[in-house]
């Protein structure tokens, strides 16, 4: 009897997912779902060919150094890929693979919800609601700002920011974006494009990050460029915390520079800046965005697929090192 590649798993996966990988390998489960310290996944990797891994472990080059030769595969459960170190992956021989294509729908879903959401100041009035305080209704109770026939900045046009300009549409938003390539004309239907940040923004009533977490896209959002969007003005971001400057940005919503804004992701998660909470135009969601039934089991899936190609000695689909 051959014997089955042995697979550490670092976080709990969908059920569906699990059920293939007891098929088809011989997985480390994680059936707690909690963390593993540095030196706990150093120890479980001991044997296991391959690491699938989520954007909540950090494997640094330090990690990756560490890791036992029996390591060939790390596959990343996201498509973003900023907590592996792929220059140390590749100079130890290690494959590194992502989950592209299959979070597009369900993040951009959750781009508009964050529009919405701060738009509507939709926390405020449900903890109204729930908190049996809704007492009255008047002219000037509980307004927002519309979103229909608005101006909707994109920065990052690849797959999520096309598919969040798609559903924008349906809201009657003119589309105005800056991408490091100007999509073809097909692709770019009818949205304005813009060379850099600083000539985008000040074209937007709101504003959408999908751009990947890099250096190059650290703090992105600072004070400066904060400055020269718009007043009132709603930033959203649904890509990675690093993108914004955190300080930059609370002081733009309590100084009013800003309406709003819509946020799925922080720097130092879930540890976020406390001052977030105590903001009445701050619309806050869990790191949701790929959390549909559907996305999450094909993200495993895609995830599994990539190393049913690399233990077959096939060209995995989404390698990235």
């Amino acid at each position: 009897m051959t014997s089955k590649t042995v697979v550490l798993v670092t976080r709990k996966l969908p059920q569906a997912v699990e059920d293939r990988l007891r098929r088809d390998y011989d997985p480390r489960l994680n059936d707690e779902d909690r963390l593993y310290t540095t030196d706990e996944l150093i120890e479980r990797a001991d044997g296991a060919e391959a690491i699938l891994t989520c954007h909540t472990e950090h494997l640094s080059a330090d990690v990756i150094a560490r890791l036992p030769d029996s390591v060939r595969a790390i596959a990343s459960f996201s498509v973003g890929v900023d907590h592996v170190d792929l220059a140390a992956a590749k100079v130890r021989g290690i494959i590194v693979t992502n989950t592209p294509d299959v979070l597009t729908d369900a993040t951009a879903e959750l781009t508009m919800l964050l529009m919405l959401g701060a738009a509507r100041r939709a926390a405020e009035g449900e903890q109204l609601v729930r908190s049996g305080k809704w007492e009255s209704w008047s002219p000037s109770f509980m307004v927002g700002i519309q979103v229909t026939g608005k101006r909707l900045g994109i920065i990052g046009m690849g797959r999520v920011g096309q598919a969040t300009a798609r559903r924008a549409r349906g809201f009657d938003m003119s589309i105005h974006y800056h991408n490091r390539r100007r999509l073809p004309a097909d692709h770019e239907a009818g949205a304005t494009f813009y060379g850099t940040v600083d000539e985008l923004l000040p074209h937007c009533d709101f504003l959408a990050l999908h751009c990947p977490a890099t250096p190059d896209t650290q703090g992105l959002l600072d004070a400066r460029r904060i400055a020269l969007l718009p007043d009132a003005a709603i930033v959203v971001n649904a890509a990675r915390g690093s993108v914004i400057d955190e300080a930059a940005l609370i002081e733009a919503l309590r100084s009013g520079k800003l309406a709003a804004a819509g946020l799925d992701v922080y720097n130092n998660e879930p540890n976020i800046d406390p001052a977030f909470r105590t903001l009445r135009n701050t619309f806050l969601l869990p790191h949701i965005g790929s959390a549909t039934r559907e996305t999450r089991d094909a993200m495993g899936f895609r995830a599994l697929d990539n190393l049913d190609a690399i233990f077959a000695q096939r060209p995995p689909r989404d390698r990235l090192v």
